[in-house]
């Protein structure tokens, strides 16, 4: 893991973060995306579009994280009703401006907590358009947290394959963005959620962290 205070070589610069909802690129790497505001930082999220007020605070969030995006409507009700793999791998690359990144940051196949299907199929969604070569990436990372079932607030897997505790300062800037541009009051799932170690299952060419 890598502990705040200590520096290390980032060497991505085109990159994608693909999520489910407004919301989901902050808690899960919005740590990440503010360390490295001088990354090109795309972000796209599969539903919510036709949700006024969350789209406007999505676009608000993208302010505060350097980042551009686009959202999508797929259905998010209650019921999860389970969505064709490929409508969502539609949505995604319709989404999409471009379809080359050197980095595409994502779900979990299980997603991060008990449980949204929206996390999953689109974590699903990524990894097949990546292995089918609609989307070029030299890198995956999916979020890897866990709530071992419900039992407690998610929490970074002890086996990512890269973890990062998040600067005093960057996780204040995240925080932030969950409970005054979002709204989740401090008692909210969000907010008690919001990771201060944010972590990672990495796939695709051998990339080595370099702590310097």
């Amino acid at each position: 893991m890598v502990e705040a205070g200590i520096h290390w070589k980032y060497d991505f610069r085109n990159c994608a973060v693909i999520v489910a909802h407004p919301d989901d690129e902050t808690l899960w790497a919005g740590g990440i995306m503010l360390l490295h505001p001088d990354c090109k930082w795309t972000v796209v999220t599969t539903c919510r579009k036709s949700d006024r007020d969350r789209a406007t605070k999505f676009f608000r969030a993208l302010e505060r994280l350097n980042a551009t995006g686009a959202m999508g409507d797929l259905d998010d009700g209650p019921e999860q009703t389970p969505l064709s793999e490929r409508k969502v791998q539609e949505t995604i690359v319709d989404l999409l401006s471009s379809k080359r990144f050197d980095l595409i940051i994502t779900h979990g196949l299980w997603g991060e907590y008990t449980r949204h299907l929206r996390h999953e199929e689109t974590g699903r969604a990524v990894m097949a358009l990546w292995k089918s070569e609609n989307l070029f990436a030299e890198q995956i990372w999916r979020f890897a947290y866990e709530d071992g079932d419900g039992k407690y607030l998610p929490r970074a897997v002890d086996e990512a394959d890269f973890k990062i505790k998040l600067p005093d300062e960057i996780w204040v800037r995240k925080y932030d963005i969950i409970t005054k541009v979002y709204g989740f009051s401090p008692d909210s799932f969000e907010a008690q959620t919001t990771p201060r170690q944010e972590a990672f299952r990495c796939f695709g060419a051998d990339y080595k962290l370099n702590v310097v």
